[in-house]
């Protein structure tokens, strides 16, 4: 009787999951604080023109920081290869010490070892790979993640943004739109902490009440420092 294929459902998107944390996170907080703290002396037009060029210019710091990042990591991953295989070339030594002192912090005797170590110096890239992986914990980086870092974080920044001004969009008066502003925050935040959890293995329920606490704070805390000095 054939057996079933053996799938194993790990999460392999973190780096994007990240990406949307920080772009919603800020999306979520500064727009709120800004238009927040403008109720108590701007009309509601106003704060919506105000707010959306916080987010056009917050989107853009956002995704061009992430974008930078990624960046860095990529040159940091290729310099860091490239003097990894000089040294198998030119100090082939001190490189098989390396492998024998990282398998024996694995269990494997020298027997066991010298045949892994035998098949890396038939195969120089492989060799390089391990390397990478094992003694300096460096995984490749995607090509083009430096530019989908950029999107992501965009796009949840205005994504999150839009949704504690969307009620300075339809109401008259400031002060209702920041009652509903403040309902709108909080319920985004127990949604994506929620879903946040979902895709991170993460417990759904505490990740949505962690989420929220932390981003009610984070809020509060910046609505709190506008509203002093407005």
């Amino acid at each position: 009787m054939p057996t079933a294929p053996h799938v194993e459902a790990h999460f392999r998107s973190s780096e994007s999951v990240r990406d949307v944390v920080i772009g919603m996170a800020d999306g979520l907080t500064v727009p709120f604080a800004l238009a927040a703290g403008l109720s108590a002396v701007a009309a509601s037009r106003v704060i919506v023109v105000a707010g959306l060029a916080e987010i056009a210019a917050g989107s853009i710091a956002m995704g061009l920081g992430g974008y930078l990042a990624a960046r860095s990591d990529a040159e940091h991953y290729a310099s860091e290869r490239a003097r990894e295989e000089m040294e198998i070339v030119e100090r082939p030594n001190d490189e098989r010490h390396e492998v024998l002192e990282i398998l024996d912090s694995y269990g494997l005797n020298p027997q066991q070892s010298g045949l892994i170590l035998n098949a890396f110096e038939s195969n120089h890239k492989v060799w390089v790979d391990w390397m990478m992986r094992f003694e300096l914990g460096l995984e490749e980086p995607d090509p083009g993640r430096a530019l989908k870092s950029a999107l992501t974080i965009a796009g949840a920044y205005i994504a999150g943004g839009l949704i504690p001004l969307s009620p300075y969009m339809v109401a008259s008066s400031a002060v209702t739109a920041l009652q509903f502003s403040v309902i709108a925050t909080i319920v985004a935040l127990a949604i994506f902490g929620y879903v946040k959890g979902r895709f991170t293995g993460a417990h759904p329920l505490r990740s949505s009440v962690q989420t929220t606490l932390i981003g009610g704070l984070a809020a509060g805390a910046a609505y709190s420092i506008a509203k002093l000095f407005s």
